[in-house]
C-alpha cells in the first residue's frame, strides 16, 4: 500500500429505514489498487452500503472520503462524476438497444452536433483490448439477444467507459455459469493490476477468498471485522457471517427410492426462436428421489423445465406425472395436480415487483384451496401463508405490505422457494434454488429439500453450481446442448469430470481431461 491516501474511506456510515436499521456505525476502507470483498448474509446491510457511496441513498450519519476528500453524492451521477461506478445484480440495460447504444446512452460523443459512432467505437475496442473483453464483436447487437454473462461485460465496459476509477461489483457471480465465474476472476485481477479499485459484494465464502485482497464481514447492519483473505478460511468467515458454524459436506444418507411421480419419454421442445432446444431427453423421477440436472446455462435447461411445469408446450414425447400423461395441460391444472416450480428468473417469472408480499404469497394458488373457496379468496388465510414464510425462511422485510422490489435479491429467493414448498406439492421442479443466496440460507433451502425428499416428494433441482447438485441428488443427469449424455452418481463422480461432461465430453471420452481441445471448449 502507498502513502496516499485510500481511494475510499467510509466512517460511522448509519442508514435507516423507517424502523429497518440497514448500516449502523459502519467503517470501510477501500485501499489504491486492491480488491476488497464485503461479505455477509441477503439483508446484513452491504448493497445498502455501497449505494450510499454511489449516491442512490443519503446516509443518515457519517462521512465519505474519495481520494482523502470528505465528499457528499446527490445522485449516481455525482458518485460517478468523482470516479465510482457500479456494477449491480440485476442489469441496468435497455434490452431493445444495441451494446453501442447501452454503453454510450447519456454519454454519446459528438461532432459537429452528431453522435460520433466512430470515436464511440474505437473508445469500446480500447477498453475491450486492454482488458480482453469479447464485447466489441456485439456492438450492434440487440442486448436482449444476448446471455447473461455476455451483458454483464456489457455492464463492465459502461462502467469504464465513464471513468470509473473505483468499482464496485454487486452480487457480480449470482446469474454466471462456473465458466464465467473463472473469467471474472481473471478480469477482477486484471482491473486490480491496472491501478482500479475493486469493492466485491458477495455471500459466496470461496469466491471472495479467491477475489480479495482483504474481506470485510458485515452481519445486521454492523461490520464485524476486517480480515486478510490469504490468513483466514471459509470456516472463520461463516462464523464472523452468522455467528455459528456451517456445514459445507455432502451428509452420508440411504434412500429407498418408491414410485415414478413423474416420467419423461423421447421429449423435444424448442426455443423462443423456433430451434430445438431440448433433443429425445427421458428420464424417471420417483418419490424419495433428487434428481440433479447439471450444465452450462444455456444447454437447454430452461426450455426443459419450462416444458416439464407447463410453461412452453412440447413438439413430441410424453410427460406422464403419478401415471397420468399431462403432455398437452397447462401451468394452472398442473398447479392444481400438485406439481410446484421455483423459476430460473425471480424477478420477471417468480415475483410482481410492485405486488406486496402477501399477493404474491398468493401467485400461481388463486384457485387453489385454503385461499379459494367457492370463487371466493380468503385473504386471511394468504396472509397468514405469507407471514409463515417470512418467519420460516428468515425473509428480512420491513412487513407484509412491503412490495417485492423492496427485498434483496436473495430474501426474494428465499420467499419464492418457502412459498412454492409451502404449497404441499407432489412434485417440485426447482431451478437454481439458491442462486443468489447466502450461506445460512442456503443450508436451510438445502436441508428443508432434503427433508421435502425424505417425506417423498420427488424433486427435480436444475443448477449450474457444482457443489449443489453434488450435495443435493441422488442421480444427476448433465444436459448438454439439448441432450442427456450421461447420468452419474454424485458420491463417485468428480468436480472434474462433472465439469468435463458440462463442456460436451461424453463418458466415452478420456476422463482424465487430456483432449487437447477441452481449454477452447470451456
Amino acid at each position: 500500500m502507498s502513502d496516499e491516501p485510500p481511494a475510499v474511506r467510509l466512517e460511522g456510515i448509519t442508514k435507516t429505514f423507517g424502523d429497518v436499521v440497514a448500516n449502523e456505525d459502519v467503517d470501510f476502507t477501500l485501499e489504491r489498487g486492491e480488491v476488497h470483498a464485503l461479505l455477509g448474509e441477503n439483508g446484513s446491510g452491504k448493497t445498502t452500503l455501497m449505494s450510499v457511496l454511489y449516491g442512490l441513498y443519503d446516509q443518515d450519519e457519517g462521512t465519505i472520503y474519495v481520494d482523502g476528500e470528505p465528499r457528499s453524492f446527490d445522485s449516481p451521477q455525482d458518485a460517478m462524476g468523482a470516479g465510482i461506478g457500479m456494477i449491480h445484480q440485476h442489469f441496468q440495460l435497455v434490452p431493445p438497444m444495441t451494446v453501442l447504444q447501452n454503453v454510450v446512452l447519456g454519454n454519446e460523443p459528438t461532432r459537429n452536433g452528431l453522435i460520433d459512432e466512430g470515436a464511440a467505437r474505437e473508445r469500446i475496442e480500447g477498453i475491450c483490448s486492454r482488458y480482453g473483453f469479447d464485447v466489441d464483436r456485439h456492438l450492434d447487437t440487440p442486448i436482449e439477444e444476448l446471455d447473461l454473462g455476455t451483458r454483464q461485460r456489457v455492464e463492465i465496459v459502461k462502467t469504464l467507459y465513464r471513468g470509473a476509477e473505483v468499482l464496485v461489483f454487486d452480487e457480480p457471480t449470482a446469474v454466471l455459469t462456473p465458466q464465467e465465474v473463472d473469467g471474472l476472476m481473471g478480469l477482477l485481477e486484471d482491473l486490480r493490476d491496472a491501478g482500479r479499485s475493486i469493492v466485491f459484494i458477495s455471500h459466496k465464502l470461496d469466491e471472495v477468498l479467491a477475489a480479495a485482497d482483504r474481506i470485510t464481514v458485515l452481519r445486521d447492519g454492523r461490520a464485524i471485522g476486517t480480515v486478510n483473505a490469504a490468513e483466514t478460511a471459509e470456516g472463520e468467515l461463516a462464523r464472523m457471517m452468522i455467528g455459528r458454524d456451517v456445514l459445507f459436506e455432502r451428509l452420508s444418507r440411504e434412500t429407498t427410492p418408491g414410485e415414478p411421480v413423474l416420467e419423461v419419454e423421447e421429449l423435444r421442445v424448442d426455443g423462443d426462436r423456433g430451434l430445438e432446444r431440448v433433443t429425445d431427453v427421458s428420464f424417471t423421477v420417483r418419490e424419495r428421489e433428487i434428481l440433479g440436472i447439471a450444465g452450462v446455462q444455456g444447454n437447454g435447461q430452461t426450455e426443459l423445465a419450462e416444458a416439464l411445469t407447463g410453461l412452453r408446450p412440447v413438439e413430441s414425447g410424453t410427460i406422464r406425472f403419478q401415471g397420468t400423461e399431462i403432455t398437452d395441460t397447462g401451468r394452472r391444472q398442473r398447479i392444481e395436480e400438485g406439481i410446484a416450480y421455483v423459476p430460473e428468473d425471480r424477478q420477471t417469472e417468480g415475483l410482481v415487483q410492485r405486488y406486496d408480499l402477501v399477493r404474491n404469497a398468493l401467485l400461481g394458488n388463486q384457485t387453489v384451496a385454503p385461499y379459494s373457496m367457492d370463487g371466493w379468496l380468503n385473504w386471511p388465510r394468504v396472509s397468514e401463508h405469507a407471514e409463515t414464510i417470512v418467519r420460516e425462511f428468515d425473509v428480512q422485510t420491513s412487513g407484509m405490505g412491503a412490495d417485492a422490489t423492496s427485498l434483496s435479491g436473495g430474501n426474494q429467493q428465499k420467499f419464492i422457494v418457502g412459498r412454492e414448498i409451502g404449497h404441499d406439492p407432489e412434485l417440485l421442479i426447482a431451478s437454481h434454488p439458491t442462486r443468489g443466496v447466502d450461506i445460512g440460507s442456503i443450508e436451510f433451502i438445502h436441508n428443508r429439500l432434503l427433508e421435502l425428499r425424505d417425506e417423498g416428494l420427488g424433486i427435480v433441482v436444475v443448477s449450474s453450481k457444482l457443489d449443489e447438485v453434488q450435495k443435493l441428488s441422488d442421480r444427476i443427469a448433465v444436459m448438454y446442448d439439448g441432450e442427456f449424455i450421461d447420468t452419474v452418481d454424485p458420491d463417485v463422480v468428480t468436480e472434474e469430470e462433472l465439469g468435463l461432461l458440462m463442456a460436451g465430453h461424453g463418458p466415452e471420452d478420456d476422463p482424465t481431461g487430456n483432449d487437447p481441445d477441452t481449454e477452447a471448449k470451456l
